[in-house]
Protein backbone atom coordinates (compact mmCIF):
# COMPACT_ATOMS: atom_id res chain seq x y z
CA UNK A 1 0.00 0.00 0.00
CA UNK A 2 1.41 3.25 -1.05
CA UNK A 3 1.78 5.43 2.10
CA UNK A 4 -0.10 9.08 2.83
CA UNK A 5 0.99 12.01 2.46
CA UNK A 6 3.23 13.54 5.53
CA UNK A 7 1.74 14.96 7.81
CA UNK A 8 3.01 18.75 7.60
CA UNK A 9 4.13 20.03 11.43
CA UNK A 10 4.70 23.43 12.82
CA UNK A 11 7.87 23.27 14.84
CA UNK A 12 7.14 25.72 18.10
CA UNK A 13 4.51 26.58 15.61
CA UNK A 14 5.67 28.78 12.86
CA UNK A 15 9.07 29.40 14.28
CA UNK A 16 10.77 31.05 10.88
CA UNK A 17 8.31 34.10 10.82
CA UNK A 18 10.14 36.82 12.80
CA UNK A 19 6.87 38.53 13.62
CA UNK A 20 5.50 36.86 16.37
CA UNK A 21 7.37 34.39 19.18
CA UNK A 22 7.93 30.43 18.98
CA UNK A 23 5.79 28.63 21.12
CA UNK A 24 2.88 31.18 21.49
CA UNK A 25 -1.11 31.01 20.56
CA UNK A 26 -0.13 33.34 17.63
CA UNK A 27 2.60 31.49 16.41
CA UNK A 28 0.49 28.20 16.24
CA UNK A 29 -2.33 30.13 14.68
CA UNK A 30 0.25 31.40 12.13
CA UNK A 31 1.36 27.71 11.14
CA UNK A 32 -2.28 27.06 10.60
CA UNK A 33 -2.91 29.66 8.44
CA UNK A 34 0.07 28.46 5.89
CA UNK A 35 -1.87 25.01 5.99
CA UNK A 36 -0.21 23.28 8.45
CA UNK A 37 -1.87 20.15 9.76
CA UNK A 38 -0.69 20.75 13.41
CA UNK A 39 2.44 21.74 15.34
CA UNK A 40 5.29 20.70 17.85
CA UNK A 41 5.40 22.60 21.14
CA UNK A 42 7.50 22.24 24.30
CA UNK A 43 6.09 22.19 28.40
CA UNK A 44 7.62 22.52 31.25
CA UNK A 45 6.80 22.29 35.15
CA UNK A 46 6.52 25.48 37.09
CA UNK A 47 7.13 25.25 41.06
CA UNK A 48 3.73 24.83 41.41
CA UNK A 49 3.26 22.06 39.33
CA UNK A 50 1.71 24.13 36.27
CA UNK A 51 1.93 22.96 32.95
CA UNK A 52 3.29 25.78 30.76
CA UNK A 53 4.87 25.88 27.18
CA UNK A 54 8.24 27.18 26.54
CA UNK A 55 11.59 25.74 25.09
CA UNK A 56 13.78 27.02 27.26
CA UNK A 57 14.25 26.13 31.18
CA UNK A 58 14.37 29.68 31.51
CA UNK A 59 11.93 32.80 30.34
CA UNK A 60 12.86 36.38 31.34
CA UNK A 61 14.92 36.11 34.56
CA UNK A 62 12.86 33.80 36.25
CA UNK A 63 13.91 29.80 35.88
CA UNK A 64 10.66 28.28 35.07
CA UNK A 65 11.30 25.33 37.51
CA UNK A 66 11.36 27.71 40.04
CA UNK A 67 8.76 29.99 39.93
CA UNK A 68 4.67 29.86 40.50
CA UNK A 69 3.30 30.18 37.13
CA UNK A 70 1.75 33.68 38.46
CA UNK A 71 5.07 34.94 37.44
CA UNK A 72 4.93 33.13 34.20
CA UNK A 73 1.29 34.62 33.02
CA UNK A 74 2.61 35.44 29.57
CA UNK A 75 3.23 31.79 29.34
CA UNK A 76 0.43 29.75 27.57
CA UNK A 77 -0.74 26.47 29.69
CA UNK A 78 -1.26 23.29 28.38
CA UNK A 79 -4.53 22.58 28.81
CA UNK A 80 -5.23 25.90 27.07
CA UNK A 81 -3.76 24.43 24.06
CA UNK A 82 -5.38 21.15 24.34
CA UNK A 83 -8.84 23.33 24.39
CA UNK A 84 -7.98 25.93 21.92
CA UNK A 85 -6.35 23.26 19.21
CA UNK A 86 -7.61 19.65 19.80
CA UNK A 87 -10.33 19.18 17.90
CA UNK A 88 -8.63 20.40 14.35
CA UNK A 89 -5.42 19.62 14.36
CA UNK A 90 -2.54 16.94 14.98
CA UNK A 91 -0.15 17.84 18.58
CA UNK A 92 3.18 17.09 19.10
CA UNK A 93 3.22 17.55 22.55
CA UNK A 94 7.33 17.57 23.84
CA UNK A 95 7.92 17.03 27.89
CA UNK A 96 11.20 18.84 28.49
CA UNK A 97 11.42 17.95 31.97
CA UNK A 98 10.33 14.61 34.12
CA UNK A 99 7.10 15.50 36.95
CA UNK A 100 4.89 16.36 34.42
CA UNK A 101 3.45 12.89 33.47
CA UNK A 102 0.11 12.83 35.68
CA UNK A 103 -0.28 16.09 34.94
CA UNK A 104 0.02 15.74 30.93
CA UNK A 105 -2.21 12.76 31.10
CA UNK A 106 -4.74 14.26 33.32
CA UNK A 107 -5.07 17.27 30.46
CA UNK A 108 -5.47 14.17 27.79
CA UNK A 109 -8.54 12.84 29.49
CA UNK A 110 -10.39 16.55 30.15
CA UNK A 111 -9.35 17.74 26.32
CA UNK A 112 -8.37 14.57 24.39
CA UNK A 113 -6.78 15.86 20.86
CA UNK A 114 -9.39 14.25 18.18
CA UNK A 115 -7.11 14.63 14.98
CA UNK A 116 -4.42 12.61 16.84
CA UNK A 117 -1.25 13.38 18.82
CA UNK A 118 2.01 12.23 20.46
CA UNK A 119 3.21 13.13 23.94
CA UNK A 120 7.16 13.04 22.92
CA UNK A 121 10.55 13.48 24.62
CA UNK A 122 14.25 12.95 24.75
CA UNK A 123 14.03 11.77 28.18
CA UNK A 124 13.48 7.58 27.99
CA UNK A 125 12.45 7.73 31.93
CA UNK A 126 9.26 10.09 30.91
CA UNK A 127 8.15 8.06 28.16
CA UNK A 128 8.12 4.76 30.39
CA UNK A 129 6.29 6.36 33.28
CA UNK A 130 3.41 7.59 30.83
CA UNK A 131 3.49 4.14 29.62
CA UNK A 132 3.17 2.96 32.90
CA UNK A 133 0.61 5.08 33.86
CA UNK A 134 -1.51 4.99 30.91
CA UNK A 135 -0.95 2.33 27.71
CA UNK A 136 -3.01 3.88 25.95
CA UNK A 137 -1.20 6.87 25.84
CA UNK A 138 0.35 7.44 21.89
CA UNK A 139 4.29 8.58 22.59
CA UNK A 140 7.70 8.76 20.58
CA UNK A 141 10.91 9.25 21.64
CA UNK A 142 13.19 12.16 20.59
CA UNK A 143 16.54 11.72 19.03
CA UNK A 144 19.63 13.07 17.55
CA UNK A 145 22.23 11.05 18.00
CA UNK A 146 22.60 7.60 16.73
CA UNK A 147 23.64 6.22 19.90
CA UNK A 148 20.12 7.45 20.84
CA UNK A 149 18.75 6.42 17.59
CA UNK A 150 19.21 3.19 18.55
CA UNK A 151 17.13 3.09 21.31
CA UNK A 152 14.04 3.09 19.94
CA UNK A 153 13.20 -0.49 19.71
CA UNK A 154 13.07 -1.47 23.28
CA UNK A 155 10.91 1.60 24.22
CA UNK A 156 7.20 1.30 24.45
CA UNK A 157 6.54 4.27 21.80
CA UNK A 158 4.60 4.63 18.91
CA UNK A 159 6.87 7.26 17.14
CA UNK A 160 10.48 8.10 16.66
CA UNK A 161 11.08 11.51 16.20
CA UNK A 162 14.23 11.68 14.71
CA UNK A 163 16.59 14.77 13.11
CA UNK A 164 16.61 14.87 9.60
CA UNK A 165 20.59 14.01 9.61
CA UNK A 166 19.42 10.35 11.17
CA UNK A 167 16.75 9.28 8.65
CA UNK A 168 17.60 6.80 5.43
CA UNK A 169 15.70 4.90 3.50
CA UNK A 170 16.26 1.89 5.53
CA UNK A 171 15.05 3.42 9.00
CA UNK A 172 11.62 4.28 7.53
CA UNK A 173 11.22 1.08 6.59
CA UNK A 174 12.60 -0.31 9.51
CA UNK A 175 10.27 1.72 11.63
CA UNK A 176 7.35 1.07 9.39
CA UNK A 177 7.96 -2.73 9.96
CA UNK A 178 7.14 -3.07 13.14
CA UNK A 179 4.10 -0.79 13.07
CA UNK A 180 5.59 2.57 14.37
CA UNK A 181 5.32 5.77 12.89
CA UNK A 182 8.24 8.21 11.65
CA UNK A 183 8.04 11.97 11.95
CA UNK A 184 11.41 14.19 11.09
CA UNK A 185 12.83 17.44 12.22
CA UNK A 186 13.28 20.56 11.52
CA UNK A 187 12.99 20.33 8.08
CA UNK A 188 13.65 23.34 6.12
CA UNK A 189 14.70 23.38 2.83
CA UNK A 190 12.87 22.31 -0.25
CA UNK A 191 14.80 18.95 -1.44
CA UNK A 192 14.81 17.28 2.21
CA UNK A 193 11.09 17.97 2.30
CA UNK A 194 10.56 16.43 -1.12
CA UNK A 195 12.40 13.24 -0.36
CA UNK A 196 11.22 12.80 3.06
CA UNK A 197 7.42 12.77 1.48
CA UNK A 198 8.89 9.92 -0.98
CA UNK A 199 10.18 8.08 1.56
CA UNK A 200 6.90 8.33 2.87
CA UNK A 201 7.83 9.22 6.57
CA UNK A 202 4.62 10.07 8.64
CA UNK A 203 5.14 13.69 9.18
CA UNK A 204 7.41 16.67 8.75
CA UNK A 205 8.30 19.39 11.30
CA UNK A 206 9.57 22.36 9.89
CA UNK A 207 10.13 26.25 10.99
CA UNK A 208 9.31 27.22 8.05
CA UNK A 209 5.34 25.93 7.84
CA UNK A 210 5.26 28.38 4.66
CA UNK A 211 7.62 26.61 2.31
CA UNK A 212 6.25 23.26 4.06
CA UNK A 213 3.22 23.18 2.62
CA UNK A 214 4.25 25.36 -0.31
CA UNK A 215 6.29 22.51 -0.98
CA UNK A 216 4.34 19.32 -0.46
CA UNK A 217 0.63 20.66 -0.34
CA UNK A 218 0.99 24.09 -3.06
CA UNK A 219 -2.86 23.88 -3.47
CA UNK A 220 -3.66 24.89 0.01
CA UNK A 221 -0.10 27.11 0.16
CA UNK A 222 -1.05 30.79 0.20
CA UNK A 223 0.63 33.87 -2.51
CA UNK A 224 2.77 35.61 -1.48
Amino acid sequence: MEPGPPLLLGHRGARASKSVPENTLASFDLALEHGGDGFEFDVRLTADKQAVVCHDPKHGRSTIARANSSRLADLPRLDEVLRRYGQRVFLDIELKVSGLESIVLAALRDHRPERGFVVSSFLPDVIMELKVRSAAVSTGIICDKTRQLATWRKLPIDYVIAEKSLVKLSLVEEIHATGRKLLVWTVNDVKSMRWLSRWGVDGIISDDTQRLVRTLKPASGKPS
